[in-house]
Protein backbone atom coordinates (compact mmCIF):
# COMPACT_ATOMS: atom_id res chain seq x y z
CA UNK A 1 0.00 0.00 0.00
CA UNK A 2 0.91 3.49 -0.14
CA UNK A 3 3.00 5.06 2.38
CA UNK A 4 0.53 5.26 5.64
CA UNK A 5 -2.06 4.26 3.52
CA UNK A 6 -5.04 2.06 4.98
CA UNK A 7 -7.50 1.63 2.04
CA UNK A 8 -8.28 2.24 -2.04
CA UNK A 9 -12.27 1.79 -1.28
CA UNK A 10 -14.88 4.32 -0.38
CA UNK A 11 -18.32 4.41 -0.40
CA UNK A 12 -21.16 6.93 0.27
CA UNK A 13 -24.28 6.07 2.01
CA UNK A 14 -26.57 6.41 4.49
CA UNK A 15 -26.20 4.23 7.67
CA UNK A 16 -28.71 1.87 9.15
CA UNK A 17 -28.11 3.52 13.01
CA UNK A 18 -28.81 7.33 12.39
CA UNK A 19 -30.13 7.69 8.63
CA UNK A 20 -27.62 10.25 8.17
CA UNK A 21 -25.25 10.21 5.04
CA UNK A 22 -21.69 9.94 6.01
CA UNK A 23 -18.69 8.19 4.02
CA UNK A 24 -17.80 5.22 4.56
CA UNK A 25 -14.27 3.72 3.87
CA UNK A 26 -13.87 0.09 3.22
CA UNK A 27 -11.06 -1.58 5.59
CA UNK A 28 -11.83 -5.02 5.17
CA UNK A 29 -14.15 -8.07 5.42
CA UNK A 30 -15.50 -10.84 7.90
CA UNK A 31 -13.80 -13.87 6.64
CA UNK A 32 -14.52 -16.75 8.99
CA UNK A 33 -15.13 -17.49 12.77
CA UNK A 34 -12.28 -18.26 15.19
CA UNK A 35 -12.81 -20.69 18.29
CA UNK A 36 -16.17 -20.91 20.11
CA UNK A 37 -16.34 -17.64 21.94
CA UNK A 38 -17.84 -15.73 19.50
CA UNK A 39 -14.43 -14.79 17.87
CA UNK A 40 -14.14 -13.36 13.92
CA UNK A 41 -11.53 -13.92 11.42
CA UNK A 42 -10.49 -10.60 9.70
CA UNK A 43 -8.97 -9.90 6.24
CA UNK A 44 -8.00 -6.61 6.79
CA UNK A 45 -6.93 -4.19 4.27
CA UNK A 46 -5.10 -2.25 6.23
CA UNK A 47 -1.39 -1.73 7.08
CA UNK A 48 -0.46 -2.82 9.28
CA UNK A 49 -3.00 -5.24 9.19
CA UNK A 50 -3.84 -4.75 12.54
CA UNK A 51 -4.30 -1.63 12.03
CA UNK A 52 -7.61 -2.59 11.58
CA UNK A 53 -8.75 -3.18 15.30
CA UNK A 54 -7.71 0.87 16.20
CA UNK A 55 -11.01 1.55 15.14
CA UNK A 56 -14.63 1.37 16.80
CA UNK A 57 -17.36 1.33 16.07
CA UNK A 58 -17.23 -0.75 12.96
CA UNK A 59 -20.09 -0.60 10.15
CA UNK A 60 -20.94 -3.64 8.62
CA UNK A 61 -22.97 -4.92 5.60
CA UNK A 62 -23.27 -8.00 3.21
CA UNK A 63 -20.19 -7.66 0.94
CA UNK A 64 -20.89 -6.74 -2.55
CA UNK A 65 -24.40 -5.03 -1.36
CA UNK A 66 -24.04 -1.37 -2.32
CA UNK A 67 -27.14 -0.23 -2.05
CA UNK A 68 -27.90 -1.94 1.81
CA UNK A 69 -27.07 -0.02 4.40
CA UNK A 70 -24.81 -0.34 6.95
CA UNK A 71 -25.13 -1.67 10.40
CA UNK A 72 -22.95 -0.14 13.37
CA UNK A 73 -21.52 -2.74 15.27
CA UNK A 74 -18.99 -1.85 18.33
CA UNK A 75 -15.31 -3.80 18.55
CA UNK A 76 -14.61 -4.95 22.37
CA UNK A 77 -10.96 -6.00 21.40
CA UNK A 78 -8.96 -7.57 18.67
CA UNK A 79 -5.15 -8.82 17.65
CA UNK A 80 -3.24 -9.90 14.97
CA UNK A 81 -2.98 -13.77 14.96
CA UNK A 82 -0.64 -15.49 12.55
CA UNK A 83 -1.31 -14.65 8.95
CA UNK A 84 -4.48 -12.84 9.91
CA UNK A 85 -6.31 -10.88 12.14
CA UNK A 86 -9.22 -11.90 15.26
CA UNK A 87 -12.10 -9.33 17.06
CA UNK A 88 -14.41 -9.76 18.85
CA UNK A 89 -17.48 -8.02 18.66
CA UNK A 90 -19.90 -6.85 21.37
CA UNK A 91 -22.90 -8.86 22.38
CA UNK A 92 -21.34 -11.68 19.58
CA UNK A 93 -20.68 -14.40 22.34
CA UNK A 94 -20.27 -18.13 20.54
CA UNK A 95 -19.77 -19.55 16.98
CA UNK A 96 -23.67 -18.94 16.23
CA UNK A 97 -23.93 -15.65 16.53
CA UNK A 98 -20.13 -15.33 15.11
CA UNK A 99 -20.93 -17.01 12.03
CA UNK A 100 -24.06 -14.31 11.20
CA UNK A 101 -21.11 -11.59 10.68
CA UNK A 102 -19.02 -14.07 8.21
CA UNK A 103 -19.73 -12.26 4.82
CA UNK A 104 -19.51 -8.82 5.55
CA UNK A 105 -17.71 -6.02 4.49
CA UNK A 106 -16.19 -3.84 7.45
CA UNK A 107 -15.93 -0.32 7.07
CA UNK A 108 -15.66 2.87 9.24
CA UNK A 109 -16.61 6.67 8.51
CA UNK A 110 -13.85 8.97 7.17
CA UNK A 111 -13.83 11.11 10.19
CA UNK A 112 -12.49 8.55 11.93
CA UNK A 113 -9.33 7.85 9.43
CA UNK A 114 -9.07 11.62 9.27
CA UNK A 115 -8.45 11.74 13.21
CA UNK A 116 -5.50 9.05 12.91
CA UNK A 117 -3.99 11.04 9.64
CA UNK A 118 -0.54 11.86 10.50
CA UNK A 119 1.44 14.36 8.38
CA UNK A 120 2.46 13.49 5.19
CA UNK A 121 0.54 9.96 4.83
CA UNK A 122 -1.88 9.37 1.92
CA UNK A 123 -4.50 7.14 1.34
CA UNK A 124 -5.05 5.78 -2.03
CA UNK A 125 -8.27 7.00 -2.26
CA UNK A 126 -5.89 10.67 -2.60
CA UNK A 127 -4.22 10.03 -4.78
CA UNK A 128 -6.72 8.55 -7.50
CA UNK A 129 -6.91 11.01 -10.32
CA UNK A 130 -4.35 13.43 -9.45
CA UNK A 131 -1.73 14.27 -12.37
CA UNK A 132 1.79 12.72 -12.75
CA UNK A 133 4.18 15.11 -14.07
CA UNK A 134 8.28 14.25 -14.31
CA UNK A 135 11.13 16.97 -12.98
CA UNK A 136 10.99 17.95 -16.86
CA UNK A 137 7.48 19.06 -16.49
CA UNK A 138 6.44 15.93 -19.20
CA UNK A 139 3.07 15.37 -18.05
CA UNK A 140 2.84 11.36 -17.67
CA UNK A 141 -0.97 10.82 -17.45
CA UNK A 142 -3.38 10.71 -14.37
CA UNK A 143 -3.53 7.94 -11.40
CA UNK A 144 -5.61 5.64 -11.91
CA UNK A 145 -5.46 2.72 -9.66
CA UNK A 146 -2.59 1.53 -6.84
CA UNK A 147 -1.13 -2.08 -7.11
CA UNK A 148 0.44 -3.96 -4.08
CA UNK A 149 3.81 -5.81 -4.85
CA UNK A 150 4.68 -6.96 -2.09
CA UNK A 151 7.84 -4.49 -1.96
CA UNK A 152 6.60 -1.24 -2.16
CA UNK A 153 3.15 -0.12 -4.10
CA UNK A 154 2.96 1.08 -7.63
CA UNK A 155 1.29 3.92 -9.92
CA UNK A 156 -0.75 2.73 -12.46
CA UNK A 157 -1.15 6.23 -14.54
CA UNK A 158 -2.86 6.38 -17.61
CA UNK A 159 -2.29 8.28 -20.93
CA UNK A 160 -3.31 8.93 -24.24
CA UNK A 161 -0.96 7.86 -27.03
CA UNK A 162 -1.95 7.54 -30.68
CA UNK A 163 -5.66 7.31 -30.05
CA UNK A 164 -5.29 4.29 -27.34
CA UNK A 165 -5.44 4.60 -23.44
CA UNK A 166 -2.42 3.32 -22.06
CA UNK A 167 -1.01 2.47 -18.84
CA UNK A 168 2.82 3.36 -17.13
CA UNK A 169 3.60 1.93 -13.82
CA UNK A 170 5.75 3.92 -11.16
CA UNK A 171 6.96 2.43 -7.75
CA UNK A 172 5.33 4.67 -4.85
CA UNK A 173 9.11 5.21 -3.47
CA UNK A 174 8.64 8.81 -1.49
CA UNK A 175 11.78 10.63 -1.93
CA UNK A 176 13.07 8.41 -5.01
CA UNK A 177 10.33 8.07 -7.52
CA UNK A 178 8.12 10.07 -5.70
CA UNK A 179 9.41 13.68 -5.56
CA UNK A 180 6.87 15.54 -3.98
CA UNK A 181 2.87 15.11 -3.83
CA UNK A 182 0.40 18.32 -3.41
CA UNK A 183 -3.45 17.01 -3.02
CA UNK A 184 -4.87 20.67 -3.10
CA UNK A 185 -3.40 20.84 -6.64
CA UNK A 186 -4.28 17.37 -7.78
CA UNK A 187 -0.45 16.66 -8.68
CA UNK A 188 2.52 14.48 -7.99
CA UNK A 189 5.71 14.87 -9.20
CA UNK A 190 7.78 12.37 -10.26
CA UNK A 191 11.47 11.50 -11.02
CA UNK A 192 10.64 9.23 -13.79
CA UNK A 193 11.65 8.97 -17.92
CA UNK A 194 9.20 7.77 -20.39
CA UNK A 195 11.84 5.77 -21.36
CA UNK A 196 12.25 3.68 -17.95
CA UNK A 197 8.44 2.30 -18.79
CA UNK A 198 9.68 -0.71 -20.17
CA UNK A 199 12.22 -1.30 -17.93
CA UNK A 200 9.54 -1.92 -14.69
Amino acid sequence: MAEGDITSKADITPDSASGSISEKIILGRITGVYGVKGWVKIFSHTDPMEAIVDFSPWYIRAEGRKQAQWTKVKLKTGKRHAKTVVAKLEHCNDRDQAMAYVGNEIAVELQQLEKQREEDTYYWRDLIGLRVTNQQGIELGTVKTLLETGANDVLVVVFEEEGETKERLIPWTMDIAIVAVDIEKGSIEVDWEIEWDADL
